[in-house]
């Protein structure tokens, strides 16, 4: 039972790391036939980087516990900017001066980030609808009517 901590760049898919993870352990056990079971421990959009844990095997039945697990985000903010796709690979359609901005009101924005929150992922995320990455049908102009931004 194997979890192997994949440190994943920017640009590829979760799915693209698991199978550059396959190819690596077919190679290496010599048995071209022979694929190992893996599964991750939560969708990192291609744009991200971050920690994406790769199960194999055995291991594979402790993802919901992975995927249920507390997890931590640092992320980098331009701010007075607005896009598109409300990320950084978006067209910018508003830009605001941030001259008042300081330190006091930053972290009283921040308050309501802090501590146990429920997440809803956005409509440009890699989580899926019918097997399709929500931000394929934002970018195609077509909302999931299940979603609350759709």
């Amino acid at each position: 039972m194997s979890v192997l901590v994949v440190d994943k760049p920017v640009g590829p898919t979760s799915f693209a790391v698991l199978r550059q993870v396959r190819r690596a352990l077919i190679a290496r056990r010599r048995r071209a036939g022979r694929a190992p079971k893996l599964g991750h421990g939560g969708t990192l959009d291609p744009w991200l980087s971050g920690v994406l844990p790769v199960c194999v095997g055995e291991a594979t039945k402790v993802i919901p516990f992975l995927l249920d697990a507390d997890k931590e985000y640092l992320a980098a903010v331009r701010f007075g900017v607005e896009t598109d796709t409300l990320d950084a690979t978006g067209q910018v359609v508003s830009e605001k001066p941030t001259g008042d901005l300081d330190a006091a009101r930053v972290e009283a924005a921040l308050a309501g980030f802090r501590g146990e929150i429920e997440q809803v992922p956005p409509m440009f995320s890699a989580l899926k609808h019918h097997g399709k990455p929500l931000y394929r049908y934002a970018r195609a102009g077509q909302p999931w009517k299940g979603h609350p931004d759709g």
